[in-house]
């Protein structure tokens, strides 16, 4: 083990591996600060720009994108009152308060230091929780594995909860667009409609490009030319004292906690865990009138919160190979990418991979420190790059990314596709998080599910009598029934009032 370790130091401590994690974050608070380029577009935009390069430069790249690009969405949401980054949505509830009142630097300072603290405890509890996790999980086969791959498929309901139909629209385009290919187990052909360059099925790296970045930059454009503009932000002089800071002590705890352990569960991602730690923070509060008005416990509380979640989302990822959030589903592309299968095998056969990619999360959260405190004053200046500007470079790398993987003119042709497609769905308040879902999850479902069958002569009940599947399909059908029961409910209500 302490063997182990050290190999996995030596790995994520490599200088090519450091340089890609250093840029990595560096690149994420560009893609955080900046409304319109999120964290889930800056990981699927780098995926491919990654793809030669071994998997723990390649992690290290994209580990660091992700811290950065969570901890910068609240940088124009203290500064200009827009949040960059959904997970950011929170900080508005105090950030631009604390900057009327003449305290940006503060409410900047305190939003890196909570950052740094959430995400360093998730990386101790991703750690300690994980390779225990993946033990107990050694002892799946066929029918767990399809159990695993349903619940990850209800977490689809869980992402369109207050419009179901739209997300169950968007699953199943996703599930036929998986289908296009050679049947995994009887080698047929399926909707290739004659075509050489579909019987493979649907590449995921211009997929993913295409439905997260491109269609970003089609609707960023969109707001350009309509003529949406951020006002220049000032940053003040005097930082948050020791004093300060040690006040603030029970808020960056609490926000630790909720934000890993909401990260476990799969589909509530940071705005959940920023709200719910601001709720909760205010709640035990020596001061509770303050929030609201400019406190930088609330800060505390959700820019804790919203990384511990990145560490968190890891767990269910790396162990059962169901992602946390979008984010990491979009890792669980880049993973099959470098040929590598998420689960408790992968502990077992990569044990040095794995370890590897903790100490770069850890140090991702390391140079995000650094980065936060030491370029605090150019924040103000990122948030005034033109979209006229800012968009047709995205767009360059977008084709790049794409073509550079296969050198196939076909991929940019799924790149517009998807590109497309995702601004139409983007138009249509339809979400873009169950079609990409429902793509990776596909092959897990459909595949466990038939072998699962030819093991168990056809017998349906095999889900239900082995212990760890029941758990999962029960759970699974708890949620779709809470979600539908929800749905009806609030349907129901402008009924009753008319």
């Amino acid at each position: 083990m302490f063997e182990m370790f050290i190999s996995a130091f030596s790995s994520a401590t490599t200088l090519e591996a450091l340089i890609a994690n250093f840029v990595g974050v560096a690149l994420g608070i560009v893609f955080g600060a900046l409304p319109g380029l999120t964290a889930v577009m800056g990981v699927a935009l780098l995926i491919p720009l990654t793809f030669g390069f071994p998997p723990v430069t390649a992690f290290s790249a994209l580990l660091g994108m992700y811290c950065g690009a969570i901890y910068a969405g609240s940088i124009t949401a203290i500064l200009v009152s827009t949040p960059g980054t959904a997970a950011a949505a929170a900080t508005m509830l105090e950030g631009p308060k604390l900057t009327e009142k003449g305290q940006s630097l503060k409410a900047l300072e305190m939003t890196t230091w909570a950052s740094f603290i959430g995400g360093v405890f998730s990386c101790f509890v991703l750690t300690t929780i994980a390779p225990q996790l993946a033990t107990f999980a050694l002892d799946f086969s066929a029918p767990e594995y399809f159990a695993l791959g349903f619940f990850g498929l209800t977490i689809v309901a869980s992402l369109s909860e207050g419009a179901l139909l739209k997300g169950c629209i968007s699953a199943c385009l996703g599930l036929l667009i998986a289908m296009i290919g050679m049947d995994p187990l009887s080698g047929d052909m399926r909707m290739t409609f004659g075509s050489i360059n579909l019987m493979s099925g649907v590449a995921l790296v211009p997929a993913l490009v295409g439905l997260y970045a491109l269609s970003q930059v089609l609707v960023t454009l969109e707001s350009t030319l309509k003529g949406t503009v951020l006002n220049a932000a000032d940053i003040s002089r005097k930082g948050i004292s020791l004093k300060e800071f040690w006040f603030c002590r029970k808020a960056l705890t609490l926000g630790s906690i909720i934000g890993t352990f909401v990260g476990i569960i799969p589909a509530t991602g940071s705005g959940t865990a920023s709200f719910a730690a601001y709720s909760e923070t205010k709640r035990h509060s020596k001061t509770p009138e303050e929030f609201g008005n400019g406190s930088l416990e609330g800060i505390a509380a959700t820019e804790s919160a919203n990384n511990a979640v990145t560490g968190g989302a890891l767990i269910p990822l790396l162990t059962l190979g169901v992602p946390g959030d979008v984010v990491t589903a979009i890792m669980l592309g880049a993973l099959m990418i470098q040929g590598l299968t998420p689960g408790p095998l992968l502990f077992h056969e990569q044990g040095t991979l794995v370890y590897s990619i903790f100490i770069a999360l850890f140090l991702s959260n390391l140079f995000m420190l650094i980065c936060g405190l030491g370029s605090v004053r150019l924040f103000a200046k990122i948030v005034q790059i033109p979209g006229g500007i800012l968009m047709p470079i995205v767009s360059t790398l977008c084709v790049v990314g794409a073509y550079a993987l296969n050198n196939s003119n076909f991929d940019l042709v799924s790149l517009i596709f998807f590109g497309g497609l995702g601004y139409i769905l983007t138009k249509a308040s339809i979400p873009l998080a169950p079609l990409l879902l429902a793509m990776i999850l596909s092959g897990i479902i459909e595949t466990n599910f038939r072998r699962a069958m030819s093991l168990f002569n056809n017998d349906f009940t095999v889900f239900f009598t082995r212990p760890i599947s029941a758990f999962f399909v029960l759970i699974s059908l708890v949620i779709l029934i809470r979600i539908i029961y929800k749905e009806i409910k609030m349907h129901r209500k402008p009924a009753d009032n008319n």
